[in-house]
């Protein structure tokens, strides 16, 4: 069963021209870029919460696999929705339907799509990764960021949503020129809520440079 899609997604690409190589080291995920080799965005603005979510995978681990799967999959599906290709549902579990489904009325407040899945990196951060997507969402420049979740989530849990897009937005900015000031988390919760937080990544500056500076004192220089 296919999905008809109703909404034609504008694109207006900008080409950052390199792709990024994943390299491990330590244990670590890192991207090789033209300016050196710096840590993901994710493991970064993510590692104090680490080791409570390496606990519980172990405690867990066929959830942690349905998770993971679900996380690639859901995106998968997004993915295909913005790039105005055709939706197979064939091999997707009806849960996952459900989720997409929940987050398509979000999904059609963009436009005008500048970058899908878009290695970035930055020498200033000391950063690399890839971002979701950089588009217009109602009608504002935004760092977009697509979620799946068990239960809704509180706004105190997600600080690391906000610190990531913020680098998103900045490392955008260093490569293009362009200032992006807006995110937009989106969520999609089993429990059947639709979560949208939305905010300015320069109000996260700050929040974004501690993590960095916390992130070295830990790990030594990035």
């Amino acid at each position: 069963m296919s999905l008809n899609v109703n909404k034609i997604f504008v694109h207006t690409p900008v080409d950052i021209q390199v792709d990024l190589k994943e390299v491990s080291q330590d244990g670590k995920r890192l991207y090789q870029t033209p300016d050196g080799i710096f840590p993901s965005v994710t493991t970064v603005v993510g590692f104090k919460k680490q080791k409570f979510f390496a606990e519980w995978r172990q405690r867990n681990p066929e959830e942690s696999k349905r998770v993971t799967s679900r996380g690639t999959k859901f995106h998968g599906l997004i993915e295909q929705y913005i790039k105005n290709e055709e939706i197979n549902y064939d091999d997707t579990h009806s849960s996952l339907k459900g989720l997409f489904s929940l987050l398509r009325p979000e999904l059609d407040k963009i436009d005008n799509i500048k970058a899908i899945e878009t290695p970035l990196w930055s020498k200033t951060l000391g950063l690399a990764g890839r971002t979701d997507c950089i588009a217009e969402y109602d009608g504002k420049l935004s760092i977009i960021d697509f979620k799946a979740s068990t239960k809704e989530k509180r706004e105190s849990d997600i600080d690391n949503y906000f610190a990531q897009a913020t680098a998103y937005a900045l490392m955008f900015q260093e490569r293009t020129g362009i200032i992006v000031d807006n995110f937009a988390i989106l969520i999609a919760c089993e429990d059947g809520i639709r979560q949208v937080f939305q905010g300015k990544p320069i109000n996260y500056v700050r929040h974004l440079k501690t993590l960095i500076e916390e992130y070295k004192r830990d790990h030594g220089n990035l």
